[in-house]
């Protein structure tokens, strides 16, 4: 029996240094990912971060925490005057849902809005069908 002390390599990999990105480059990067067609992890794995990272970027940037946000963008609106005669002859008219309608057109969809809306709700959906 071999009772002697061998030297045990340490190959415990070397832990690279934590990059810090500058606010740009998050604004950047959560931008690109709001782009058509991008997904999070495709976006995270090409600048090399973790998609948890970015998601959380996306979080701080919706919030205004990043900066001003240089991809604001305005959608066109057009106004119609709706008769309400369609809705009275329905017997809608003494709904008290039924103050106003809203459609909005977008590339992935067409959303209706009819009545009192929670605003936050409004909003997920229209940034759902922006993507």
């Amino acid at each position: 029996m071999d009772t002697s002390e061998q030297a045990i390599p340490d190959e415990t990999p070397k832990r690279e240094a934590r990059r810090r990105r500058s606010v740009e480059e998050k604004r950047r990067i959560v931008e690109e990912r709001l782009g058509a067609g991008a997904s999070v992890a495709h976006v995270a794995r090409r600048h090399a971060v973790n998609a948890n990272q970015v998601f959380y970027w996306r979080k701080k940037y919706r919030e205004g925490q990043l900066g001003k946000s240089q991809s604001s963008k305005l959608l066109p609106v057009t106004l119609s005057d709706i008769s309400w005669s369609k809705s009275e002859q329905a017997g809608c008219a003494s709904s008290p849902s039924a103050v106003g309608s809203m459609e909005i057109k977008l590339s992935k969809g067409t959303l209706r809005v009819a009545g009192n809306v929670d605003v936050v709700v409004l909003r997920t959906a229209i940034e759902c069908l922006l993507g």
